[in-house]
């Protein structure tokens, strides 16, 4: 169990979920420049492994990082944190 605490795990809003067992999720980052004092933010997707095929568009879930499950997902849901509205 104390190899499972290393993993990256991310909060993202699900933007896709046309696939089978796939969802897109889109995790938001904000951060201050570091010579202009600017808020930046920056966005990035990825393909997450949905066994139960759970989430929907506009879901706030929790994701952590595992083993490669295809070419490109690296990641799979652990839970559904918010519903969409």
């Amino acid at each position: 169990m104390a190899e499972r605490s290393r993993r990256k795990s991310r909060v993202g809003v699900v933007v896709s979920d046309a696939r089978r067992r796939t969802v897109t999720v889109r995790i938001e980052r904000a951060f201050r420049h570091p010579r202009y004092d600017k808020i930046v933010r920056t966005a990035r997707k990825v393909h997450v492994h949905d066994e139960r095929d759970d989430a929907r568009i506009g879901d706030r879930v929790l994701i952590m990082e595992t083993r490669p499950i295809s070419k490109t997902k690296r990641w799979r849901l652990v839970e559904v944190l918010e519903r969409a509205r």
